[in-house]
């Protein structure tokens, strides 16, 4: 356990490395627990902003995308990001934002399913017709208007387009939002808020998060993000808070630990 005077210079530290608003129930429980491994948590998660290849405000809507992805969904992380980016300057809407792009990753489901369902079915020999016709007027429209709005193709649409081309419109629609929505004259008419190189950092976030580890998508992402002039820099650390993921363990676990030895002690207090 921690002292209070040790306590009180390790809160400066953190303070000082990463702000007030990061320090949540998470980091105070493990602060009081083990401060050992509270100060090697907060060296790690410091060393992005030490070095700041992004901005504070590009680093804190990063770590927005990790925890609100539907693979994790850490509540007090989506707080103290989203905090913490408005602080530096971020618009609401660019808030809202990275929640859309984050929206998308659900759609792995199908990317990962659908190929493997096709190659099944060549092994079976069946539904031959279904899975090697050519596309219609309509599936290539659709082809063409997600090349504009998400400015690039992939091959791993072409059998979902194929199969279902209802329901690739539906999603053409909604991960275009944030790339085609203008939202109060912030941002390049029809882009969005934020730049397309800030959204490929995004959808590299939460591909290489270990609640998801999605690697087609991670490595395309990074192309995208290199060709819209990211440098290797910056697509380093987006993986490296992308690792921070590690620390809610701790996070979560350290305040139930200290729930149940309060509790505990409480129980085993002679009664007077």
């Amino acid at each position: 356990m921690a002292s209070r005077e040790q306590k009180s210079e390790l809160k400066e530290q953190f303070e000082a490395k990463l702000g007030s608003e990061a320090f949540h129930s998470g980091w105070e429980s493990l602060l009081s627990l083990d401060p050992q491994f509270f100060k090697a948590s907060l060296s790690l998660a410091s060393v992005p902003r030490q070095k700041s290849h992004l901005s504070r405000k590009d680093q804190a809507l990063i770590s927005l995308a990790v925890d609100s992805a539907a693979t994790h969904l850490y509540s007090p992380g989506i707080r103290a990001n989203a905090s913490a980016a408005l602080k530096e300057g971020a618009s609401v809407h660019e808030v809202l934002e990275i929640i859309e792009l984050s929206s998308t990753l659900g759609i792995h489901a199908c990317n990962i399913g659908v190929p493997l369902l096709v190659e099944v079915l060549k092994e079976e020999g069946k539904y031959q017709e279904e899975i090697t016709r050519p596309f219609d007027t309509k599936q290539e429209e659709l082809k063409m208007e997600f090349t504009e709005k998400r400015g690039y193709w992939h091959t791993f649409w072409e059998d979902f387009l194929r199969l279902d081309p209802e329901f690739f419109g539906a999603y053409l629609e909604f991960s275009s939002v944030p790339w085609t929505k203008v939202a109060d004259r912030e941002g390049p008419r029809g882009r969005g808020v934020l730049e397309p190189k800030m959204k490929e950092l995004v959808y590299c976030a939460f591909d290489a998060a270990s609640t998801h580890l999605y690697a087609p998508g991670l490595k395309l992402h990074m192309k995208n993000a290199l060709g819209y002039g990211a440098k290797p820099q910056e697509i380093l650390e987006v993986l490296e808070i992308a690792t921070l993921l590690s620390l809610h363990t701790a996070h979560v676990a350290a305040p139930i630990i200290s729930e149940l030895t309060s509790a505990s002690a409480s129980s085993a207090a002679p009664r007077v």
